[in-house]
């Protein structure tokens, strides 16, 4: 698609300020962009005439006879957004309003298996709902794993073998679903779907399961940094833990000292019978303190190598998401590292919480990628000067 600058009066800048909210009717329309009546209605009878909006006879009267309401059509389409974990994933089935449709949740897959057959698999899923899309505009991967923001291929994933240089977004296509595919950090995805329902200006996103990833929302916007790497704290080194080999082939790396992952391996060697980061919430909750005492010790780590982040970037909000933060004992310790760590004016407004979104912070982000992306101004009106 070709990169300008996207008109105010354009049918793709109206469409914006159609599901914004800030324009409901033809007449608010003509006043906002101060045009006339007639190039108003033309812009909306070309987002009609293509299928984005319809008008309804439900707006409210100011005296006379009542406005039509302008409203994206509801039938227009749907997305599927996929959350890929290292050993379970969440797909959900959406409206191009957000509207969660339809969700599988913990579906069993192993990353480990290469993106051959985990591919295969999410083409299978999707061709296999209760209830399928009646217009499917569009797929989302979210990977556990790096993705480069420039090429959307996968970069030197720890937990992802077979995966390294991978293009995700082209593998997809490959497979024939017929739509676009979009392809990120799953820890990017979550973070934007937390902000969908909390919509701060700043916001950092601590995703802690198996592996440990954060999300950056900037102004409003996801960050990605110029290769994808912004917020990847995952092989930071945790001081004093030099002893501890990282699956990267470093060593102190945050992942190997308190994902889930290291609490599983560290409880296993203890002779706790887990298998999951689940299993060793579980036992938090029933008051383990062998588990207790570990998600404390990671939530330290993790909370000190967090702290830096929010001093340097001070955010509105951080929130802890991932399975681990349901376990009080991890969240109360990021939080108290952060608020020791960080500087008075980092933290006089900061809000430290778990997650509003839970599992389904990943799919919701994903559903809302992909909408941004299939009503972007300029799609829009390319699509409709193309007559397509």
């Amino acid at each position: 698609m070709t990169s300008h600058r996207v008109a105010p009066d354009s049918p793709g800048a109206v469409l914006q300020l159609i599901r914004s909210g800030v324009v409901s009717s033809r007449a608010t329309l003509a006043k906002l962009l101060g045009v006339s009546a007639s190039t108003a209605g033309l812009r909306v009878q070309a987002l009609i005439d293509h299928g984005y909006v319809q008008e309804r006879d439900d707006g409210l009267s100011q005296g006379g006879r009542r406005p039509r309401h302008i409203v994206l059509r509801p039938d227009y389409g749907e997305v599927i957004a996929v959350d890929l974990g290292s050993h379970h994933a969440t797909m959900g089935q959406f409206d191009m309003s957000g509207r969660l449709i339809e969700e599988h949740q913990s579906v069993p897959v192993r990353i480990e298996e290469g993106p051959d057959s985990v591919l295969d698999w999410v083409t299978e899923l999707v061709g296999h709902q209760s209830n399928p899309p009646r217009r499917l505009r569009g797929i989302t991967l979210g990977l556990p794993g790096p993705v480069d923001a420039r090429t959307g291929r996968v970069v030197s994933p720890s937990r992802m073998p077979g995966w390294h240089g991978v293009d995700v977004r082209q593998r997809m296509i490959g497979r024939g679903p017929g739509v676009p595919v979009l392809a990120d950090n799953d820890a990017n995805l979550a973070a934007l779907g937390e902000h969908a329902a909390d919509p701060v200006e700043h916001m950092v996103y601590l995703k802690a399961g198996t592996g440990i990833g954060c999300g950056v929302i900037a102004s409003g916007r996801p960050h990605r940094g110029a290769a994808g790497a912004a917020g990847d704290i995952s092989h930071l080194p945790v001081p004093g833990r030099a002893d501890v080999q990282c699956s990267c082939g470093r060593n102190g790396c945050l992942d190997a000292v308190a994902s889930g992952a290291a609490l599983v391996r560290d409880l296993t060697a203890a002779g706790a019978g887990v298998r999951s980061p689940g299993d060793v919430v579980a036992l938090a909750v029933d008051a383990d303190p062998a588990a207790t005492r570990l998600l404390r010790e990671a939530g330290r780590a993790t909370g000190e190598l967090i702290a830096t982040v929010v001093n340097f970037f001070n955010p509105d909000t951080l929130v802890i998401g991932g399975q681990l933060s349901r376990a009080e004992p991890f969240v109360a310790s990021v939080r108290a590292a952060v608020f020791e760590r960080c500087l008075p004016m980092a933290t006089e407004n900061l809000q430290v919480r778990a997650s509003r979104t839970g599992h389904r912070a990943g799919i919701r982000g994903g559903a809302r990628l992909m909408v941004e992306h299939l009503l972007a101004p300029e799609r829009v009106n390319e699509t409709i000067e193309n007559g397509s």
